[in-house]
């Protein structure tokens, strides 16, 4: 048994951040259904990099667990698909500008009259409401007007994004959060409700730090590379061969990376006595630091380091993490077969429940793979649903 073994999601989206949502609900056990346009599918099956024997990889990495049914919601037969559909529905998720759904006759208001337990939840670049509320959203775009990208960086350097589409996987898991939550409610009350979040909302959210520096000091947050802009060390540091990171952010751990290093010097200098100092003059400290680092490759450093009890790490390629022992261990990498594409590897879960826990079990689905499926159990016979194919409805 998975938690959300019995909870039915029906997924109308399509890019990142919404499929990630429902992804990761689908990893508990929610029986989650794709809805996509007849014959070319969700836009995602069809980017040019990142394919194998035909099949996207970003596609399949964000829509496993998930079964695919085609229907043309440009004619009145394929929204009726869809309202059936969401009347046997715990919850409903769409990113849609706002407004798409509601003229396509499947907005929050149509469902919750026909299905009043229904969850709807709407993901997109800026919410339902407010100014921007029109405007069309992706991640580059939320993490420049969130701030992130005025922090992310060298010092003094060209603007640069996060590595990761922050805002759109931040959506997504802000999404499933507000799922759980309007679900809870459900169990209390019996009613669904609205969950609306958007990538901007989500961008933000995650600039906890830097918003409360701005607040607290009146200073405008700057891009520090790998440090903390807290505390000090608290970064990547050079060694012969490479990086690796370090945190030392209190007296305690900032003394035991002297002893790592062979630097009671560095513990006793006056300008590194406290943390304040210490962040104060970082660049003169992590200059004194790599003084002694450059001489040994990371792998030397790392090993005193884990004596002396300091956290510390090497900075892995994704080649290196993937199959590192401790990821492999914790099954955050898992093999899978995709019908078409054939054996895979995929992300496990990364959050482990001790009696209910989840898992990846099924592939992404094909095209329609289970769309006679699914509309048989809605109820439609063999020759209603040959009409619905003549007619291109599904």
């Amino acid at each position: 048994m998975k938690a959300l073994d019995g909870l039915r999601v029906l997924d109308l989206t399509q890019a990142m951040a919404a499929p990630f949502c429902t992804m990761n609900l689908a990893d508990m056990g929610a029986e989650v259904i794709k809805i996509e346009p007849p014959g070319e599918g969700e836009q995602m099956r069809h980017p040019g990099a990142a394919v194998r024997h035909g099949h996207s990889g970003t596609f399949m990495a964000v829509n496993r667990g998930k079964r695919s049914l085609t229907v043309n919601l440009k004619v009145p037969e394929g929204v009726e698909v869809v309202r059936r559909l969401a009347g046997t529905a715990d919850v409903f998720v769409q990113n849609y500008r706002p407004g798409v759904a509601q003229r396509l006759g499947i907005g929050y208001e149509d469902l919750s009259r026909l299905n009043p337990r229904l969850i709807y939840c709407a993901i997109s670049g800026f919410g339902a409401t407010g100014p921007y509320a029109s405007r069309g959203g992706y991640d580059l775009i939320a993490q420049g007007m969130s701030g992130i990208i005025s922090v992310t960086g060298d010092e003094d350097g060209p603007p640069a994004k996060a590595g990761l589409p922050v805002s759109d996987l931040a959506a997504g898991l802000f999404g499933a959060y507000g799922i759980l939550c309007a679900l809870e409610h459900r169990e209390k009350t019996g009613e669904g409700q609205l969950v609306d979040t958007s990538l901007l909302e989500a961008a933000m959210a995650l600039t906890v730090w830097e918003s409360t520096e701005y607040w607290v000091t009146g200073q405008v947050p700057r891009p520090v590379g790998s440090a903390h802009r807290l505390s000090a060390p608290y970064q990547a540091i050079r060694a012969r061969d490479g990086y690796f990171t370090v945190g030392a952010n209190h007296d305690r751990l900032f003394h035991a990376l002297c002893r790592a290093l062979g630097r009671p010097d560095l513990a006793e200098d006056p300008r590194f006595q406290g943390n304040s100092d210490r962040f104060e003059r970082r660049v003169e400290l992590i200059r004194e630091i790599e003084t002694t680092t450059v001489g040994e490759p990371r792998a030397h450093w790392l090993e005193r380091l884990e004596r002396e009890g300091v956290p510390s790490g090497p900075i892995n390629t994704y080649p290196e993490a993937l199959a590192d022992p401790h990821t492999l261990a914790r099954r955050m990498v898992v093999d899978i077969v995709h019908p078409g594409a054939g054996p895979i590897k995929a992300l496990g879960v990364p959050v482990k429940l001790s009696d209910t826990p989840g898992a990846v079990d099924r592939p992404a689905p094909l095209l329609g793979q289970h769309t006679a499926e699914i509309l048989t159990e809605l109820g439609y016979t063999e020759a209603e649903q040959g009409l619905l194919r003549q007619r291109g409805v599904v």
